[in-house]
């Protein structure tokens, strides 16, 4: 829409791949044509300026599109107890995210924070009441400390189910001392008897755990077809484990032995 030609600005395709996954943050196609609008126009402004052939690059698309890409999270490195890696499903589409358990002196009360919707506080709850099932003999620790559960990044609003597991997890971390890789990412709600249910968005999910690093994803058994909705690039490089109940996935991560 800017009057340009291909002889006059090369756009490649390495580019586009650049501004789908770095520029837009959308499921559809309209922030990519606002981008590419935005890309043409800055391209044109150049061509004037400089009366010769353009190609794109990596080197000169920022200064072309007179903006920052958009910063994806990738996981960072964690030895410590407690800090576990969940998948969200995001309004921009997938993205990871901590969920973060620390134990101070107290009695037993329990604080939630990181902007958490009603119904991820109740899932917290709900992850207290099955670790203390699931680890009896560490009862004492719930009554003689405050339990703070924290979901980095307070200025994204956080809510649903789906970080049930991770937060069934992070709490056995915890309370076992062992900690989880952080290339390990799960999704999942958990039920009171500690079976794992479906949850919506895998292939946003899964899209975003491989492109912030992880290697090894813990997903609900009933979503096990939604696989075939993931891009094969993505579902290659992922370890892809099923389960149907929490205890599954603190087995396999050697923080509850097996019954």
């Amino acid at each position: 829409g800017v009057g340009l030609t291909a002889e006059q600005v090369s756009i490649p395709d390495e580019i586009l791949d650049i501004l789908i996954s770095d520029y837009t943050r959308e499921a559809g196609v309209r922030g990519l044509k606002r981008c590419l609008d935005k890309l043409c126009r800055g391209a044109a402004v150049q061509y004037l300026r400089d009366r010769q052939p353009l190609t794109v690059t990596r080197d000169n698309l920022r200064a072309l599109m007179d903006t920052h890409p958009m910063l994806h999270r990738k996981v960072r490195e964690n030895t410590t107890p407690g800090i576990v890696t969940g998948l969200a499903w995001t309004a921009v589409g997938g993205e990871i995210l901590y969920i973060e358990t620390l134990f101070t002196k107290g009695s037993g009360k329990i604080h939630v924070t990181g902007q958490l919707g009603d119904v991820m506080k109740e899932s917290a709850e709900l992850a207290v009441s099955k670790v203390k099932a699931l680890f009896p003999e560490k009862a004492q620790l719930f009554a003689e400390n405050d339990l703070h559960i924290h979901v980095p990044d307070g200025a994204t609003p956080k809510d649903g189910p789906s970080a049930g597991i991770t937060l069934t997890t992070a709490l056995a971390s915890l309370l076992t001392g062992k900690a989880v890789p952080s290339t390990v990412a799960m999704t999942g709600e958990v039920s009171l008897q500690r079976e794992v249910k479906p949850i919506g968005g895998l292939p946003e999910k899964l899209m975003a755990a491989e492109r912030a690093g992880v290697k090894t994803v813990f997903i609900p058994a009933d979503n096990a077809e939604d696989l075939e909705d993931v891009a094969p690039e993505v579902r290659e490089k992922l370890e892809v484990i099923p389960v149907r109940e929490v205890s599954e996935v603190l087995t396999r991560l050697g923080l509850l032995e097996k019954a």
